[in-house]
């Protein structure tokens, strides 16, 4: 596997760091969330799942790139 550019990495960590954010503000319990990459993937996968697979909306590259 190519190791990923600078452009890839700030994109990854762009949609990461949503997706935290996210997490954080949907949580309903008192309980605060740390930094958990596997709970991250699990949640980019399926909304990257939603746009490349299910809506078309944009490609894999776009998305992953």
């Amino acid at each position: 596997m190519k190791p990923l550019t600078t452009e890839q990495i700030s994109r990854q960590d762009y949609v990461d760091g949503h997706i935290f954010r996210l997490l954080q503000t949907v949580n309903p319990s008192k309980y605060i969330l740390n930094w958990d990459i596997e709970m991250i993937g699990d949640v980019r996968d399926e909304i990257g799942n939603w746009f490349v697979e299910r809506l078309k909306l944009s490609t894999s590259q776009e998305f992953y790139p």
